[in-house]
C-alpha cells in the first residue's frame, strides 16, 4: 500500500462550542482554539478535526448549517478561521473540517427559496412527496431523532424528508445541481488550505426514499466516485467518513485505494456492543470477547485493503474511561490502557478532546440540565411510551451525547477555566479533580501518557503497517495482540478488569521483553505466569 501522511498520523477532535472560550460569552470559539494549539502540538498531535464552525441556527449544534462558507458568529470570524489554518500550519497541525451534505438547516437559503413555491428552481435541491389519499405521510420512515421523517409543509402542501430534525431537511442528491453546488463549496475549502473533510453520515446521501432505503444505497459509491474527482481526489487531503451501516465488505469499498473514494471510514461496530438490540436506549455491560472479536475482525479484513480509523469515543458518544474502563479508583489508570489498546492497532487513532485527562461522564441529575436535541427527543418518545423517568436518565447518563459536550477542563478555576462567563452547557463538577493543569502536574499524567505512545507510532512502522496477530483470543477479561513487521514484533497486553490475574503466554519464553510503554511502570515479564493488577496494560518490544 502507497505510504500517505495519513497514515501514521494521530487526529484530535474539537468540539469547538465546548473546547476553550475566548471571549467569556459562555461559548468555545476559534480564538480559543487558536491559544491552545501549543498544547496540542506538545501532545503531537497531525491532524485538528473540527466538529462544525459554519453559519447555523444551532437546532443542532452546527450539524445544521444555513451556509458554508460563513462562520457563525458564536464561534468568530472568516478572519478566525484562516488565523487558525494558518497557525495551526505554522505547528506542523492540519485542519479537517467536518461537513454535512446529507441534509442543511431549514434556514439555509436553498430551502427557504424552495418552500417559496413547487415552481421554485431551488425546489428539486430537497426531497418533497405528495401526501397520501388520507393525509398522511408517504411512507412509515422514523427520523434517527425520532418520530416520523416526514414534516407537513402547508403553504405548498407537500411533505419533505428529514432524517434528522425537523428544522434538517434533507439535500436531494439525486440533483445534478446539489453536486456541483456542493463541489464547488469543498473546493472553495480546500483552496484555504484545509487539510481535508470529515463527512458526516455520508452513507445517508445515496438513499432511496421510495424504497424506504436510507444507509448504503446503490448510488452512494458514484456519488462518492464523482466527488473525490471533483473535489479532494489527487490532492493528498484526509478524507474520513460516518458511516454507521458499515461492514468490513462496505468499509473496502469505501477506503481501497485504487477505488478513488475516501481515506477511511468510522465504522460503529464495537460502539454499538453496550447497546441492547442495537437501541443506545438501553444501555447493557461490555461482553469484552465479542469487543475483541469485532475489533480484530475489523483489524483482519481491512489488513491489506482499505484503512481503519480508530476511536473509543467522539462528540456523539459517552466519555471511553466511563463507557469501557472505570472512571472511579482507577480512572487515570483503566484511561492509559484504553489508549494503549487503541494507540497500538493498525489505523489512525482520533483522540477526542478530553480524553488525554481522562474526563467522564457527567450524569446530570435534573433532564434540564441536557441540551441535546436527540437526548431530550427520545426521553419525550420514550417516557410517552411509558419508560420510566428513572431509567430514562440513567440512559442518559450512560449514552446521552452531553457527555462528551460538558467542557474542556483546563483547571481547578471556576468553570474549569472553560469561560469567564456562564457556559453553555453545566461544567462537569469533578473538574476540580480533572483537569489539564493537575493532570500535566502529575508524575502520573494521562497527557504524557498519550504523548508517549504517539511518539511511539512515529518511530515504529510495525505500528502502522505491520501486522495484526491476536494473542489470548478466548481470555473474557485480557485484549493482547501482537504488530510484527520484518523482524519487529511488538506485543500489547491489557486487563481490561478491575481484577488481579494471571495469564499464561509460556509460547513466548523463549523472547525477552523490552518495556515500550507501561501503565504501571513495570519492566520484567515472566511470560510463564504473567501476573496483571486491576488495568495493567503495557507494550513491549518482543526479541529472541
Amino acid at each position: 500500500m502507497e505510504q500517505k501522511w495519513w497514515h501514521d498520523a494521530v487526529v484530535y477532535q474539537i468540539y469547538p462550542r465546548s473546547f476553550c472560550d475566548s471571549n467569556g460569552d459562555g461559548i468555545g470559539d476559534l480564538n480559543g482554539i487558536r491559544s491552545k494549539l501549543d498544547y496540542l502540538q506538545e501532545l503531537g498531535v497531525d491532524v485538528i478535526w473540527l466538529s462544525p464552525v459554519y453559519q447555523s441556527p444551532m437546532d443542532d449544534n452546527g450539524y445544521d448549517i444555513s451556509s458554508y462558507q460563513a462562520i457563525a458568529p458564536e464561534f468568530g470570524t472568516m478572519q478566525d478561521m484562516e488565523a487558525l489554518i494558518a497557525e495551526a500550519k505554522q505547528r506542523g497541525i492540519r485542519i479537517v473540517m467536518d461537513l454535512v451534505v446529507n441534509h442543511t438547516s431549514d434556514e439555509h437559503s436553498w430551502f427557504q427559496q424552495a418552500c417559496e413555491s413547487k415552481d421554485s428552481p431551488y425546489r428539486d435541491y430537497y426531497v418533497w412527496r405528495d401526501a397520501k389519499p388520507d393525509g398522511s405521510a408517504p411512507n412509515d420512515l422514523d427520523s434517527i431523532f425520532g418520530g416520523s421523517a416526514w414534516q407537513w409543509h402547508e403553504p405548498t402542501q407537500q411533505y419533505y424528508i428529514h432524517l434528522f430534525s425537523k428544522k434538517q431537511p434533507d439535500l436531494n442528491w439525486e440533483n445534478p445541481k446539489v453536486h456541483d453546488e456542493v463541489h464547488r463549496m469543498m473546493n472553495w475549502w480546500i483552496d484555504k488550505g484545509i487539510g481535508g473533510f470529515r463527512l458526516d453520515v455520508i452513507d445517508l446521501i445515496g438513499k432511496e426514499i421510495d424504497k424506504g432505503i436510507t444507509g448504503n444505497g446503490e448510488r452512494l459509491h458514484p456519488l462518492l466516485k464523482q466527488m473525490n474527482q471533483a473535489t479532494f481526489g489527487g490532492k493528498d487531503l484526509l478524507t474520513v467518513g460516518e458511516t454507521w451501516g458499515a461492514t468490513p465488505e462496505i468499509a473496502k469499498l469505501y477506503s481501497a485505494p485504487e477505488r478513488d473514494e475516501l481515506s477511511m471510514v468510522f465504522q460503529f461496530e464495537h460502539i454499538t456492543l453496550t447497546w441492547k438490540d442495537g437501541d443506545k436506549w438501553q444501555p447493557i455491560a461490555l461482553d469484552l470477547p465479542e469487543f475483541k472479536r469485532v475489533l480484530t475482525k475489523w483489524q483482519l479484513e481491512l489488513a491489506d485493503q482499505g484503512w481503519n480509523s480508530l476511536f473509543w469515543n467522539n462528540h456523539d458518544l459517552p466519555r471511553a474511561v466511563s463507557k469501557y474502563g472505570d472512571d472511579g479508583v482507577y480512572r487515570t489508570k483503566s484511561a492509559k490502557m484504553l489508549a494503549t489498546v487503541l494507540h497500538g492497532l493498525k489505523g489512525t487513532p482520533y483522540i477526542y478532546q478530553g480524553e488525554e485527562i481522562a474526563m467522564t461522564n457527567v450524569k446530570f441529575e435534573r433532564l434540564e440540565q441536557y441540551k441535546d436535541i436527540e437526548s431530550l427527543n427520545f426521553y419525550k418518545v420514550r417516557t410517552q411510551a411509558g419508560v420510566s423517568h428513572e431509567e430514562m436518565m440513567h440512559a442518559l447518563g450512560e449514552n446521552g451525547r452531553d457527555n462528551a459536550r460538558t467542557p474542556m477542563q483546563w483547571s481547578a478555576a471556576p468553570q474549569a477555566g472553560f469561560t469567564q462567563g456562564t457556559p453553555w452547557i453545566e461544567v462537569n463538577p469533578n473538574y476540580t479533580e480533572v483537569n489539564v493543569e493537575d493532570d500535566q502536574a502529575s508524575s502520573d499524567s494521562v497527557y504524557r501518557y498519550y504523548q508517549s505512545l504517539i511518539a511511539l507510532r512515529k518511530r515504529y512502522r510495525a505500528i502502522v503497517h505491520g501486522d495484526f496477530i491476536p494473542v489470548l483470543e478466548q481470555h473474557d477479561k485480557v485484549f493482547a495482540y501482537l504488530r510484527t513487521e520484518g523482524e519487529t514484533r511488538l506485543m500489547v497486553v491489557a486487563n481490561f478488569s478491575g481484577e488481579s490475574l494471571t495469564v499464561d503466554l509460556s509460547e513466548f519464553s523463549q523472547s525477552s521483553a523490552e518495556a515500550l510503554l507501561s501503565n504501571s511502570g513495570r519492566t520484567t515479564f515472566d511470560f510463564n505466569k504473567l501476573e496483571l493488577k486491576p488495568y495493567d496494560a503495557f507494550m513491549i518490544k518482543l526479541s529472541e
